[in-house]
């Protein structure tokens, strides 16, 4: 395939048939190895998101001389329409920016607790946390941020017209798009909740169960999107949508007012940067947690030779384990908004300390989770999602990840309006020590208070190497995230992979508590499983973890990595 081709190549596809070939037909790798190269190598710019349908129209963007943030915007709202699983309008994210200078920005786009928001609004009389009150109800939704972010970036960074950006989301909504079998089969699963939580509504159902094929299409969303076309923020916070969603709030108790969204307004915060073996990390700070637990994890593995190790070995495993274990502890003690709460960002990142946090690892047995606690410091003053990446011809490069937290979120749509509410507000701590939906466990730096910014797990990263673009990358998945990316990033820097076989590879997954090595199935051999459990891991099997989609530069051009867990599509020109 030429590189100037306007064909598109769905990496996934390609990466079992590789698998086939170092299978059967072992004489041929290396020639298989160039063509490879040569189909995912593109030069004039690559999107890698959740659906083949919110690729596509991003790249439209960048042929018609979009830029990366133009892209972003026609895939976000894409993505509300084909991946209502956590593509929204309806949610909030954060956005990484490398521009083609080497300059960085990020957008604090993440949703926030209505101003009638109080600490406790989720405990009950005896002070235990009221089952799924944060996760299935009206009062689980933070304020939206996801159309603020949107507007936002294209003012600072957005080069195309606004219209021409949204306006492919209207026309996938109102003409409707053939559904994957997975979207048929979330839908089917998740049938009778949205008709439980959604009485009088009949968005996202049909007669009988949805199949592979099956045409969706969402009037009421195609004209909530048409009027934020027309008028941008307001169409959303002010005006038709907004009333459908304060009556959506009031019918069910819900806190989100007015006030609540003429005061939102998302954040530009300075970039996170650290280093690792010469390449140069570009993260996102607080209230996401990702990029100081990242930049946390690749120091804590940067002295040993985890190339010598190799990838999923025992010694790599309990290596990780152990580093996310310090990690994840100090995340639940020391992370929360920066505008409520002094993050020690300095502290944590600090070399010394993590170190030390390190001493007490040993090779000879795993350390329990119980006997690890936030690590302290002086002077300490009392911390389902989607991602995609982009870059493009001017070598400009944005991450997302953005969410309704739960997939689908609360499962509640906004009557008239077409569009998901979020259950944000359990990522907030609920009760110190208490975990949420994630099990993961917060304390008072993550406490719910009112117009705060709840913590969250999201990891949107750029990486440099020798000070150019390297490497674009980010993942849903909860807590997961960090340890997707963070393993992601070791593929290729550690472990020589492409950038698919680097967003394919089995992984595996530890945040403190509970104390289990999560691996995916078949991730690790029977020998390496046992070598594990003989040093006191306690290894579980699960479902999949993550769905990486990544961008990495190559000599050869951008080389896109899409996620074969879900429908995720890299395509490029």
């Amino acid at each position: 395939m030429n590189h100037q081709s306007d064909a598109v190549l769905t990496f996934k596809l390609y990466s079992c048939f590789q698998k086939i070939i170092l299978v059967f037909l072992p004489g041929m790798l290396i020639v298989q190895t160039a063509i490879a190269q040569d189909n995912t190598a593109y030069h004039n710019g690559m999107v890698v998101c959740a659906t083949p349908e919110a690729s596509k129209v991003g790249l439209d963007i960048l042929k018609k001389g979009g830029n990366a943030v133009d892209a972003a915007v026609t895939v976000q709202f894409a993505l509300e329409v084909t991946h209502p699983e956590a593509g929204n309008i309806g949610g909030g994210g954060f956005m990484v920016y490398r521009a083609n200078t080497g300059n960085t920005n990020t957008l604090d786009f993440r949703e926030k607790a209505p101003a009638r928001a109080t600490t406790n609004m989720y405990l009950d009389s005896a002070g235990n946390v009221i089952p799924d009150m944060s996760i299935s109800t009206h009062q689980a939704s933070g304020v939206p941020g996801s159309v603020d972010g949107m507007v936002e970036a294209h003012n600072k960074y957005g080069s195309l017209k606004w219209a021409s950006l949204v306006q492919p989301a209207i026309d996938l909504a109102r003409n409707g798009f053939k559904i994957s079998a997975k979207l048929a089969s979330a839908l089917n699963h998740n049938r009778g909740q949205f008709i439980k939580l959604n009485e009088g509504k009949n968005y996202l159902l049909k007669d009988g169960d949805w199949k592979e094929g099956d045409l969706l299409v969402q009037e009421d969303l195609a004209k909530t999107l048409e009027l934020i076309r027309d008028n941008g923020r307001d169409g959303f916070y002010k005006g038709k949508v907004a009333d459908e969603l304060i009556a959506e709030m009031n019918k069910g108790n819900g806190l989100i007012a007015q006030t609540d969204l003429d005061n939102y307004h998302s954040v530009w915060r300075k970039a996170l940067t650290g280093t690792y073996k010469g390449y140069k990390i570009i993260a996102m700070p607080p209230p996401s947690s990702g990029g100081i637990a990242l930049l946390q994890l690749l120091h804590s593995v940067e002295p040993y030779s985890l190339k010598r190790m190799g990838h999923n070995a025992d010694s790599t495993i309990r290596l990780m384990t152990e580093a996310e274990r310090r990690v994840y502890a100090d995340r639940s003690k020391y992370l929360g908004d920066p505008d409520f709460f002094k993050v020690p960002v300095d502290s944590l990142l600090n070399p010394a300390y993590i170190d030390s946090r390190m001493k007490s690892f040993s090779w000879s047995a795993a350390t329990p989770s119980t006997s690890i606690e936030p690590g302290k410091f002086v002077g300490y003053e009392s911390d389902q999602t989607t991602h995609y990446s982009i870059v493009d011809k001017q070598g400009n490069a944005v991450s997302i990840t953005t969410t309704l937290n739960d997939s689908f979120g609360s499962k509640i749509f906004v009557s008239g309006a077409g569009f998901l509410l979020n259950n944000e507000m359990d990522d907030f701590s609920s009760k110190p020590g208490v975990p949420n939906m994630y099990g993961v466990t917060g304390g008072k730096a993550n406490s719910i208070q009112p117009n705060k910014r709840m913590l969250s797990s999201m990891t949107p990263t750029i990486v440099e190497k020798n000070g150019k673009l390297f490497m674009v990358v980010g993942t849903p998945g909860g807590s997961t995230i960090i340890t997707s990316v963070f393993q992601t990033i070791l593929n290729v820097i550690e472990f020589n992979m492409d950038m698919q076989q680097a967003v394919s590879a089995k992984r595996i997954h530890h945040q403190w508590l509970p104390d289990d090595v999560e691996t995916e199935r078949e991730a690790l051999d029977s020998t390496t499983i046992n070598a594990l459990q003989q040093k006191g891991y306690k290894v579980v099997s699960r479902g999949t973890i993550g769905r990486v989609d990544a961008i990495l530069v190559t000599t050869d051009g951008y080389q896109g990595g899409a996620d074969p867990r879900g429908d995720d599509t890299a395509l490029g020109f």
